[in-house]
């Protein structure tokens, strides 16, 4: 299933919606946050809900679902750049690059 546009945006703000919810927040923060980071070539800032999982206390890493339809994590291929996300309620800068493995699964690496 590849979602864009309209349906896309629909679906990204009810995940980020889920985050703020009473009952299921808390539990939905644990595993899903919402990423920010400056387009390569475009220039502008650019905000998406992924997963993620920690890696210790300073790495984290998103697994990037259905990587061929999606581009947002080459903006971290080679060198990669900067990227903010919301942990523990707090908003963290760090440094993230992309990796694709022999399968083609993609995982963006994030070192705090």
């Amino acid at each position: 299933m590849n979602f864009k546009g309209p349906t896309a945006r629909r679906l990204n703000r009810l995940i980020v919606g889920l985050r703020d919810a009473p009952l299921v927040g808390k539990l939905v923060r644990k595993s899903i946050t919402v990423v920010s980071y400056t387009g390569r070539r475009s220039g502008r800032t650019f905000s998406t809900p992924v997963s993620y999982q920690r890696k210790g206390g300073d790495v984290v890493d998103i697994q990037v679902m259905m990587p061929d339809a999606k581009t947002w994590w080459r903006n971290f291929s080679g060198e990669g750049g900067p990227l903010t996300l919301e942990l523990d309620g707090a908003q963290r800068t760090g440094h993230a690059t992309s990796h694709r493995d022999d399968k083609g699964r993609v995982t963006v690496r994030v070192q705090l």
